[in-house]
């Protein structure tokens, strides 16, 4: 598939990732949040989109030519989020950015070590997700990896680079502080995504 291509489906993604986010913040219960949420991964596996965290987790399967459109999926995924946030705070449900900026005041006054080891256990829930989605022949089955993959990260107060990005859009709380976290959970997401898939290849 052409950059230009991944690029605009890494854009759906993030706008994707960002519908779950927004619903996440419009809800009192943490658990409820957390199940809904998973309308965003719902809809990047069903529909093929490109999703940084999901992709991540095959970096080793595939060559030169994929690891290389990671960074353009990053980016799409940075647009889309953006541009969901910018739809809704200009809404009635705007006043879900404080809890987003309440949020982001958490993640930024976490060290970089917590942020990075949060993101890698964050990935190994995605892969779960996302592989179960994969190979789990049965319908009720691939659903199931999905909505206990997303609720599992959320729940346990893991850091999905991607949500991330969605709330610090909405919160609109971005700074050089913002961008180093993102990029410091980025690079734990990446550990996180490899680690279990090269940990199973090497049992079996």
């Amino acid at each position: 598939m052409k950059l230009s291509k991944v690029f605009v489906s890494a854009v759906l993604a993030g706008f994707a990732i960002g519908l779950g986010g927004g619903i996440f913040l419009s809800v009192e219960s943490k658990v409820v949040g957390a199940a809904l949420f998973t309308v965003g991964l719902f809809t990047v596996c069903t529909m093929g989109f490109h999703l940084f965290t999901g992709k991540v987790c095959y970096a080793f399967d595939n060559g030169a030519d994929y690891a290389l459109s990671l960074p353009v999926i990053w980016l799409g995924n940075l647009v889309g989020t953006g541009v969901t946030a910018l739809l809704l705070r200009v809404t009635r449900v705007s006043g879900i950015s404080e809890r987003a900026l309440s949020l982001c005041e958490t993640k930024l006054a976490d060290g970089a070590l917590s942020l990075f080891c949060l993101g890698a256990l964050c990935n190994v829930f995605i892969y779960i997700a996302v592989e179960g989605f994969k190979s789990i022949p049965h319908e009720p089955g691939k659903y199931l990896a999905l909505v206990f993959g997303v609720m599992g990260f959320i729940l346990l107060g893991t850091e999905h680079c991607v949500a991330d990005m969605f709330y610090f859009w909405m919160a609109g709380a971005w700074s050089v502080r913002a961008l180093i976290c993102v990029l410091v959970i980025t690079l734990g997401n990446c550990l996180g995504g490899v680690a279990l898939p090269l940990a199973r290849k090497y049992i079996k």
